[in-house]
């Protein structure tokens, strides 16, 4: 039943409150929509221009130029099982970072995909860090990479704060899942918005990888 045929045929009320109620409703769903889009995203591509200066490909990526990168913002904080870690204790390394949520239907299409890359790349120069957000409490973050088998440290933010740490402008995260690749001087250099196949993530990491 529409809200409108609950709306009974007799009333009292002015038609401007009918109005104003119908607005409100469709002003509520439209703001619950963008939420369910920003809390979990199977795909999505951001194209720069103006002063962003990064360019995104046919395959989501996107990238920029050495002399052109933003550094990263503090991403600091208490890991799932407890620790205390800071991304820029990996400075000198590539960093790729991995932004999930244990209800994330992409995120769990994923998550095989980064295990095999990060055991590869094990030792190469390349640390792997995940950002676990929006899980209310760490026991399904837990479980997710027991099941997994993730092996690589995840940072604890139920409330999107460290998410939100990254500016305006530069390769930001604003979808979930999304990854970050940090160059070894701790700058944002390259950026996805989508769940990622092994073939696109190793595509994202190689060329940072190879900078000098």
């Amino acid at each position: 039943m529409s809200a409108d045929s609950r709306v009974p045929l007799c009333s009292n009320r002015p038609r401007g409150h009918a109005r104003s109620r119908r607005a409100a409703l469709l002003t509520a769903a439209v703001a619950a929509s963008a939420l369910a889009l920003t809390a979990c995203g199977s795909g999505g591509t951001s194209g720069g221009s103006g002063d962003t200066n990064f360019v995104t490909g046919n395959d989501g990526i996107a990238h920029v130029g050495q002399g052109k990168r933003s550094v990263a913002p503090d991403l600091s904080g208490e890991t799932i099982d407890g620790k205390q870690l800071d991304v820029a204790d990996y400075k000198g390394k590539v960093v790729v970072i991995n932004i999930w949520g244990s209800w994330c239907g992409p995120c769990r299409l994923e998550a095989k995909n980064f295990v095999a890359v990060s055991a590869d790349l094990k030792g190469k120069g390349v640390e792997f860090v995940g950002i676990n957000t929006r899980d209310t409490s760490t026991r399904p973050a837990l479980a997710f990479e027991k099941g997994y088998g993730v092996t690589y440290p995840s940072l604890y933010d139920p409330t999107g704060k460290l998410m939100l740490r990254f500016k305006k402008g530069t390769l930001n995260p604003k979808l979930i899942p999304s990854t970050i690749v940090l160059d070894r001087e701790g700058k944002i250099a390259a950026r996805a918005l989508e769940a990622l196949s092994e073939d696109n993530l190793r595509k994202m990491i190689d060329p940072v990888l190879t900078e000098k």
